[in-house]
């Protein structure tokens, strides 16, 4: 009896270890992502972007985060209490369970699940609903109509999202991302024979998570901030610091489906793992300041009149050739 507790007990040590690590990683990740983005659009407009705080401005992120932390929490009259605090928590729990499934080498996976890819979209789809919980629970118009846009967007690019998944799972005749990864070790990565899959993933995904051209959520000219129009302080920060991981995941999967995962020569797989997955989120960045923001309904049509007949056919393709091969 006493070796099953300590087992019991040695479990969950091992399971608060890894939630400490993940949160630590979680949050350096979100304030580089800040001052990357920064960085990269001033670049890109020919500006300096943050220079005062720390070396090129490294800090800037730092006390951005500490003016949240110490700001009031405001909480509107009218609000529907229960919905209104939810959502920050809602929106920002499921990253780090999505997080844990990432096989970042051969030998570095938390959690190994025959269907990890379909727990991803699960959790992702958790984020959606906080998004509906803010908007609805603000008891604000603009907010309410940031949410449904929200919503709408996130159920009409996920569709595509997975058909272009999809395609990856039959070609590796699995959905676990450490065998689809384990898959393309020593041969071609899957995104030589599924070049249309990968780039209908990488549209939707920036999509997804809201981001430039497809940022009509919190379209700031029309809806002040979207769905998180009523929060202020660190339930502010929450709702940025879960799109910003969201990017991290949208770019983990598109690695791990597409890029080969760990693959590489020379250097460490988790490496190569982490140098794929910032050069896709360094891509998406480049989107946001050089595609102008669409209309609703030109995003909406594009997600149901071209990609998803686009994301089936090819679905179909993969199937028929796999097929004939076999």
């Amino acid at each position: 009896m006493d070796g099953v507790l300590d087992h019991v007990e040695n479990a969950w040590v091992a399971i608060l270890i890894a939630i400490a690590v993940i949160m630590g990683y979680l949050t350096v990740n979100a304030m580089m992502l800040v001052w990357m983005e920064r960085k990269v659009s001033a670049r890109m407009q020919r500006r300096l972007g943050p220079t005062e705080v720390g070396p090129a401005g490294l800090l800037q992120s730092v006390v951005d985060i500490i003016k949240l932390v110490t700001k009031q929490l405001i909480t509107p009259r009218h609000v529907d209490r229960p919905l209104y605090h939810l959502a920050p928590i809602v929106v920002f729990v499921p990253v780090i369970a999505a997080i844990s499934l990432f096989p970042i080498d051969e030998g570095i996976v938390l959690h190994d699940f025959d269907v990890s890819l379909v727990l991803v979209f699960t959790f992702a789809g958790l984020g959606v609903i906080a998004i509906f919980m803010a908007g609805w629970g603000s008891n604000n118009k603009y907010a309410l109509l940031g949410a449904m846009r929200s919503v709408a967007q996130n159920v009409a690019y996920e569709i595509p999202l997975i058909l272009a998944t999809l395609s990856v799972c039959l070609m590796a005749n699995s959905m676990s991302l450490y065998h689809i990864a384990e898959a393309q070790q020593g041969r071609a990565w899957f995104i030589v024979f599924q070049p249309v899959a990968a780039l209908i993933y990488l549209i939707s995904g920036t999509a997804e998570t809201n981001r430039a051209p497809f940022d009509i959520p919190e379209a700031e000219s029309e809806l002040v901030a979207g769905f998180h129009t009523e929060y202020s302080g660190m339930r502010f920060a929450m709702f940025f610091f879960a799109e910003y991981t969201n990017m991290v995941i949208v770019c983990m999967v598109a690695t791990t489906l597409f890029l080969g995962g760990w693959s590489g020569p020379v250097l460490p797989g988790w490496l190569w793992f982490f140098v794929k997955v910032y050069f896709l989120i360094f891509v998406m960045m480049w989107f946001r300041w050089t595609f102008p923001r669409l209309r609703f309904d030109q995003l909406m049509n594009f997600a149901w009149i071209v990609l998803i007949p686009l994301a089936i056919a090819n679905l179909l393709l993969t199937a028929l050739v796999l097929k004939v091969i076999q």
